[in-house]
C-alpha cells in the first residue's frame, strides 16, 4: 500500500468514526434533551444516516459517483426542512411553489434508492406502485379508485408535513428504533456476546444434544439485544456452527438449528426487533405491556424447538460437549456481567423507576460503554478498549441507517393508503372474501404476511400487513394487541420458508450445506412459528398475562403439551401412524377449549 493509499485509508476510517459518533450522540441528545420538533428530529435522522447508504457502502465508481449525488442532495433536503419546519407547520401540507416541489421529489427519490441499495428491490417497488397509486389511481374504475389529490397536497403531505416519510413511524425510528439498535451494538463490541455464550454452554453443554440447545440458548439470549435474525446467524452462529459440525451433527440440522433459533430473536423481549416498538405507536399499547404479552408465546417457540432437538437427538445420538471444553463457574460468572450490568439497567429503569423505555436504553447504553473498558481476563488494554469503542460507534450508525431507511420506505407506502383510502377498500376486500368470518381472514392475512415476508424486511411486512388487514381482523373481534402480534409473528415465517429463507440462506452458508435441505429441517424444528399465532387467537389467555397471570399460565401449559406433541410427532423416530396420532393429538390439545382457559 502506498503512502497515498495508507492516508486515504486513514481519512476514510477517520470520517466514517466522526459520522458514527455524531449520529450516536445526537439520538441520545434527542432522549436526554426533551421535545425537539418532529419536522427537525426526524429529517436530521435521515440525512445522519445518508453517508452509511450512500458514501461508505461498497461498489463501483457508478456506484460512488450516483451516492454521492443522492447523498449530498438528500442532506440539502432534510437540513432545508429542518431548518424551514415552523413556515412549513402553516402549509398544512400543501407545496407552494416549484422550488418545493423539486425538494419533495429529492426527498422521495433519495428514500427509494436508499432503501434500494440496503435491502434490494422488492419494497422501493411497492412504494414506487403506491405512489403512482397515489398520482393516477383516479383513472381505475370501479371502487378501487380514488377521487383524487392536487399533486401539490400530495407530495406536501408525504414529504413536509408529518403524513408520509415524516410519521409516526420515522418517530418510532428516531426516538426508540435507534435508541435500541445503539443498545445492542455496544453490548456487542465488548464481552456480552461471550457472556451469552458461556451462559449457555454451562446450562445446556452436558445435555444430550448439548452443542444444539447452547445454540437456542445463546440464540435466543443474543436475539433478544439485536431482534435481527440475521444477525444473530452472522453472530452466534460463527461459534455454534463449527462446535456442531465437531460433534458429527448433520449438516443440515447445525444450520437448521441455527436458522430457527436465531429467527426467535425477533419475537423474545426485550427488544423484540424494530416491530416491537412500531407495535407500540400502531397499537398504543405501552412497551411494557406489548414485552409482558409476547413472553410466553415467545419462550413457547424455544420450548417447541428444543423438544425437536431431543428427537433429533435421539434419532442421530446427538453428544453434549465435552468438560474440557465447557467455560468455567469464574468465566460464566465474569463474562455475564457484560450482559447483566447494562440488562439490570434496562429493567430498573423500566420496571422500578418508571421512567420511558427510550430514557431507560440512555442508561444502559452509558453502563455499557462503561463496561467496555473493563475486560474478562482482569487487565486493562486502552488500545482494545478504544477499538470497542470504535466499532460500537460504527455498528450502531450501520445498523440505524439500515433501519431508517427501511421504516421511511415503507411510510411513504403507509402515506400513501392514508391519502388515498386504499387501506380502508383493502380491508372491506378482506372481510368480503373472508365471508365476514374470523379464521378465513386470518390465513388470507397469514399468506398475505408470507408473500410479503419473502420480499420485504419483517418489520416492514408487519406495518404494511397490519395496516390493510389489521382494521379487518380488529372489526371481526380480535383485540388490537391480538391481531398485531399475529401478523407480526406470521411476517416472520419468510426466515425459515422457501423460496426467500433470509435465516437459512446464511446459515447454509456458513456451513456449506444444501439451503433447500436446511429449510424442511428448519421448517420442522420451527413449527412453532406456524401454529402459535393461531393459538394466541384460539387462546388469548395466553398473551394475558399482565391482566390474568392464571389463565395465561394455564393457556402456556396447555399450547407447551400440545406443541410437544406436534414437535416430537414431527420429528421422532415413531410410525407414521403413531406420527399422524401425535400430531392431531397436540392440535386437538392447542386450539381444544379448556374450560379453565375460557373462550
Amino acid at each position: 500500500m502506498t503512502t497515498t493509499e495508507s492516508k486515504q485509508t486513514v481519512s476514510l476510517r477517520a470520517g466514517k468514526l466522526i459520522c458514527a459518533a455524531i449520529l450516536v450522540v445526537f439520538h441520545l441528545a434527542l432522549i436526554f434533551s426533551g421535545l425537539v420538533p418532529n419536522l427537525v428530529s426526524r429529517p436530521l435522522h435521515l440525512a445522519l444516516a445518508l453517508p452509511w447508504i450512500f458514501l461508505f457502502a461498497d461498489g463501483g465508481r457508478l456506484t460512488r459517483s450516483s451516492g454521492l449525488l443522492f447523498c449530498g442532495l438528500g442532506i440539502a433536503a432534510c437540513l432545508w426542512v429542518a431548518r424551514s419546519h415552523e413556515a412549513l407547520s402553516d402549509q398544512y401540507g400543501f407545496l407552494e411553489n416549484s422550488t418545493q416541489i423539486f425538494i419533495a421529489v429529492i426527498l422521495l427519490c433519495v428514500v427509494l434508492e436508499a432503501a434500494r441499495r440496503t435491502i434490494s428491490w422488492p419494497l422501493p417497488v411497492v412504494a414506487v406502485l403506491a405512489l403512482l397509486y397515489g398520482l393516477f389511481g383516479q383513472y381505475i374504475p370501479g371502487e378501487f379508485g380514488h377521487s383524487g389529490t392536487p399533486l401539490k397536497s400530495f407530495l406536501g403531505t408525504l414529504t413536509i408535513a408529518e403524513g408520509g416519510i415524516w410519521g409516526s413511524l420515522a418517530g418510532v425510528s428516531v426516538n426508540v428504533v435507534a435508541i435500541f439498535v445503539i443498545f445492542g451494538a455496544v453490548l456487542n463490541a465488548g464481552e456480552a456476546g461471550q457472556g451469552f455464550m458461556n451462559v449457555a454452554s454451562a446450562a445446556a453443554g452436558r445435555l444430550k444434544g448439548g452443542a444444539s440447545k447452547v445454540s437456542v440458548i445463546s440464540s435466543a439470549l443474543f436475539g433478544s439485544i439485536s431482534g435481527s435474525a440475521s444477525a444473530n446467524v452472522a453472530s452466534t452462529g460463527a461459534i455454534t456452527l463449527p462446535a456442531m459440525t465437531k460433534l458429527g451433527y448433520p449438516k443440515r440440522l447445525a444450520a437448521a438449528v441455527e436458522a430457527v433459533a436465531s429467527s426467535g430473536g425477533q419475537i423474545m423481549p426485550p427488544l423484540m426487533g424494530a416491530g416491537a416498538f412500531v407495535m407500540v405507536e400502531l397499537t398504543g399499547v405501552p412497551y411494557k405491556g406489548i414485552m409482558t404479552a409476547a413472553l410466553l408465546p415467545a419462550v413457547l417457540y424455544f420450548l417447541a424447538v428444543w423438544v425437536g432437538i431431543n428427537a433429533y437427538a435421539g434419532r442421530y445420538q446427538l453428544a453434549q460437549i465435552a468438560e474440557s471444553e465447557r467455560p468455567s463457574a469464574r468465566d460464566v460468572i465474569v463474562t455475564s456481567g457484560f450482559f447483566l450490568v447494562p440488562f439490570t439497567v434496562l429493567m430498573w429503569g423500566m420496571f422500578i423507576s418508571g421512567i420511558t423505555p427510550q430514557f431507560a436504553a440512555c442508561l444502559a447504553i452509558l453502563a455499557g460503554f462503561v463496561m467496555l473498558c473493563f475486560h474478562a481476563d482482569g487487565t486493562f488494554n486502552l488500545r482494545r478498549t478504544l477499538i470497542r469503542f470504535e466499532n460500537a460507534f460504527l455498528t450502531a450508525a450501520r445498523q440505524v441507517a439500515m433501519i431508517a431507511s427501511i421504516i421511511l420506505c415503507a411510510s411513504i407506502i403507509i402515506g400513501v393508503l392514508s391519502i388515498t383510502g386504499l387501506g380502508v377498500k383493502i380491508t372491506s376486500l378482506i372481510l368480503s372474501g373472508s365471508g365476514g368470518l374470523l379464521w378465513p381472514s386470518l390465513l388470507l392475512t397469514a399468506a398475505a404476511c408470507l408473500v410479503l415476508g419473502m420480499e420485504v424486511p419483517t418489520t416492514a411486512a408487519y406495518v404494511i400487513c397490519v395496516s390493510v388487514a389489521g382494521p379487518a381482523l380488529i372489526q371481526l373481534g380480535l383485540e388490537p394487541l391480538q391481531a398485531h402480534l399475529f401478523v407480526f409473528w406470521f411476517a416472520l415465517l419468510s426466515t425459515i420458508t422457501p423460496p426467500v429463507c433470509g435465516a437459512v440462506f446464511i446459515a447454509s452458508g456458513m456451513i456449506g450445506e444444501n439451503w433447500f435441505k436446511v429449510a424442511l429441517t428448519a421448517m420442522s424444528l420451527g413449527v412453532g412459528l406456524y401454529i402459535i399465532p393461531l393459538a394466541m387467537i384460539a387462546n388469548p389467555a395466553l398473551i394475558g398475562m399482565g391482566s390474568d397471570l392464571t389463565g395465561a399460565l394455564l393457556a402456556f401449559v396447555q399450547i407447551g403439551v400440545g406443541l410437544g406433541c406436534v414437535s416430537y410427532g414431527l420429528i421422532g423416530r415413531f410410525s407414521i401412524v403413531l406420527r399422524a396420532l401425535s400430531i392431531a393429538g397436540g392440535l386437538a390439545i392447542i386450539f381444544g377449549r379448556l374450560a379453565l382457559v375460557g373462550d
